[in-house]
């Protein structure tokens, strides 16, 4: 059995504020790294920022997922539309001791921007980064806003490892202290071609993505073949890969989903339990679990990525009947401190 030790500090979560050591291999003291480093099948999820300037409505979505995920994405601007940032909600989430996942999207901020915002999210405690391109302004609730895209995700990617890994900004002036943070990048596995979308891998991976989560996953052999691919090619060595699962309401959903956003594949068959379904959120929260049990046994799948927007409420439930957790209970606020949890 794998040692728990390396996962947890004694004074976590009793003491949220109190930082953990940078292990040996590690680029952050985050506890998703330590959880991915230790061979364990990760889970994470998304919290889709309120329309607020109350940190209680962060928190409150936030304890859906206690003690059933190791990491919260904070999304920055998803499709383009204008909620609280990713910053200011992993900042929230930090202080009461959950594992956030900042994401940055290139569309809204230039370089100068961004750079600051890293060692801002470093400085505040978060620990993991997603670097994302974003969304078009054209999609979203502001098409007048002007796109800047002065980065792009793999020289965002860059951006965050120049200046972890060498202690300096792009203009080659020096910092003082570095952004710890363990790097992430999105994957879409199931847009064609194959062959492409293995060498955008490898292009975030050369960029310094340590882990990438993907796109929505309905087709068990299309996300095979993408890693039997990425494998061939050493990529699996030199990044965790975490595979995208959704939550699908109805075959109404499926279907714009599959027709509406690019590169999201929804075989035919899937879409017929659906229909056929007496209860088809129910149905959907079965094909999430069958498909999480299938990644599960997939070689080369260090985890997954639940998405489950306005169905937040059934993201434990799901990972509970998908039962890849084992007895591992990740962090929550009532979770019991170190000690208590291993002296029985």
């Amino acid at each position: 059995m794998t040692d728990p030790s390396p996962l947890w500090h004694p004074g976590d979560p009793a003491d949220p504020g109190l930082p953990l050591p940078i292990l040996p291999g590690h680029v952050s003291p985050g506890r998703f790294e330590r959880v991915l480093r230790a061979g364990l099948f990760a889970v994470t999820t998304e919290l889709a920022p309120p329309d607020s300037a109350d940190p209680a409505d962060v928190l409150t979505r936030a304890r859906e997922f206690d003690g059933v995920v190791d990491a919260i994405n904070a999304t920055d601007g998803s499709g383009a539309n204008c909620h609280m940032s990713s910053l200011g909600v992993c900042a929230i989430l930090t202080r009461a001791g959950y594992s956030p996942i900042l994401q940055v999207s290139c569309r809204d901020r230039n370089r100068i921007a961004i750079q600051g915002d890293i060692l801002g999210a470093a400085a505040l405690g978060v620990c993991s980064m997603l670097c994302l391109s974003g969304d078009d302004v054209s999609v979203g609730d502001h098409p007048e806003a002007k796109p800047v895209f002065d980065l792009d995700s793999v020289s965002l990617l860059d951006t965050a490892r120049v200046m972890r890994d060498e202690h300096r900004f792009l203009s080659g002036r020096r910092l003082d202290s570095p952004p710890r943070l363990f790097l992430g990048a999105s994957i879409n596995p199931f847009a064609p071609p194959a062959d492409a979308r293995v060498h955008q891998l490898a292009k975030k991976i050369a960029g310094g993505a340590q882990f990438v989560q993907s796109q929505y996953c309905f087709d068990i052999a299309m996300a095979r073949d993408f890693l039997n691919r990425a494998r061939d090619r050493g990529l699996l060595e030199r990044c965790f890969v975490l595979m995208g699962v959704g939550v699908l309401a109805s075959a109404k959903t499926a279907k714009w989903l599959k027709s509406a956003i690019p590169g999201v594949h929804i075989p035919d068959e899937t879409i017929r339990r659906l229909e056929q379904a007496e209860k088809p959120r129910a149905e959907g929260r079965r094909i999430a679990v069958e498909m999480i049990q299938q990644l599960a046994q997939t070689p080369g799948v260090s985890g997954v990525h639940v998405m489950a927007y306005r169905q937040e409420e059934w993201v434990g439930e799901i990972i509970a009947a998908a039962g890849v957790l084992g007895d591992r209970r990740p962090w929550s606020p009532a979770s019991p401190p170190f000690e208590q949890r291993t002296s029985a």
